[in-house]
């Protein structure tokens, strides 16, 4: 008979050989929980603004000055990639919890991903045009 200590003994090295295996669907989980963080802290900031603004012409004219900077348009960019891939998995996981999508999780996960790289492409057009006429040259 093996003693408890030289059970838990053996236990712990076969965890510790043993190595998580990431696939599409627990990165595709990992980036949701992240970018459901990062949505959390843009509306935090956004009621920010909102109330800044609400504070009269000079409260305007400060969130006007931060938000027109190239750094701020930067972040314009990186929000609409969050707010895509949030949405666009969101919609995978949908079609997964109605049961048609569970043979097709990795399939889905790249054509939607696919598919928020294409819109953000199209969508950060404007953003640069806007970046070029505030900052010219």
């Amino acid at each position: 008979m093996i003693s408890a200590g030289r059970f838990f003994e053996e236990r712990l090295q076969q965890m510790s050989a043993q190595r998580y295996q990431w696939h599409v669907g627990s990165f595709a989980w990992v980036l949701h929980r992240i970018t459901g963080l990062l949505l959390s802290l843009y509306l935090v900031i956004h009621i920010w603004v909102v109330r800044t603004i609400g504070q009269g012409p000079e409260g305007f004219d400060r969130v006007m000055a931060t938000v027109q900077t190239p750094l701020f348009l930067f972040f314009e960019v990186g929000l609409l990639g969050t707010v895509l891939y949030h949405a666009l998995n969101g919609v995978r996981l949908l079609l997964i919890d109605t049961g048609w999508g569970v043979r097709h999780q990795k399939g889905l996960f790249f054509v939607l991903a696919g598919l928020a790289v294409v819109v953000l492409l199209i969508g950060v057009v404007p953003i640069l045009n806007l970046l070029g006429r505030q900052f010219p040259g």
